[in-house]
């Protein structure tokens, strides 16, 4: 079951790392902002899941994670080279299989550390938009998760899911797959429907302040 843990985790770092390239892509940066952007994305919410957890950091003692980093940056690399065009939500359908991987790797390694499922679900939520977060700040815009479509929503979502399915003893890892795939498909349909939580109207001029 480790084993196949470890593998989860590496393939959410890769579909993370091609958000990452993805961005620097559309940004216009350099290969070394690439390769900074698709690591930040990759690795940034897992450490600090793993620092708040006071546990070892993922990537500190095992280079795979950095070898699948760098292995899915220049796949995505060639890959755009060799396109003319990329459709415009591919950054965000990347995104989404980003989140439905770390949250739940990230709900499971709370609840190993002793937590409870409230805030293994949170640690959870953390290690999916986290790194996410720290690659919007770098291209300057306003994170994902606090805009648009249904996003930190959807991995509380996908983190209950997968809680309440350990609690009443669904095998672990059929609870993942559930918990992973019901994460991504709210997801999904947030962004194909547009469903979000609406707060203030949407205003087309600067409101006026005293």
């Amino acid at each position: 079951m480790e084993q196949y843990f470890h593998w989860i985790d590496l393939l959410g770092i890769a579909v993370f790392a091609i958000s990452g390239t993805l961005a620097a892509w559309r940004n216009q940066m350099d290969g070394f902002g690439v390769i900074v952007l698709a690591s930040v994305t990759a690795i940034g919410g897992g450490t600090l899941r793993d620092l708040i957890l006071d546990a070892p950091v993922i990537w500190i003692n095992n280079n795979s994670y950095f070898y699948a980093i760098f292995i899915a940056a220049i796949g995505t690399i060639l890959a755009v080279r060799n396109r003319l065009t990329i459709p415009h939500n591919t950054l965000q359908l990347f995104d989404a299989l980003g989140l439905a991987f770390f949250v739940i790797m990230g709900t499971q390694k709370a609840l190993d550390n002793g937590t409870s499922a409230m805030v293994a679900i949170m640690l959870g939520t953390m290690s999916g938009v986290c790194g996410g977060m720290i690659r919007d700040v770098l291209c300057r815009e306003v994170p994902m998760v606090f805009r648009g479509e249904l996003y930190a929503v959807t991995c509380i979502f996908g983190g209950v899911v997968y809680t309440v399915l350990i609690s009443v003893g669904v095998n672990t890892a059929v609870a993942m797959t559930v918990g992973m795939l019901a994460l991504l498909l709210l997801r999904l349909a947030a962004m194909k429907w547009q469903i979000t939580i609406p707060v203030f109207a949407k205003h087309h001029a600067e409101l006026n302040e005293p």
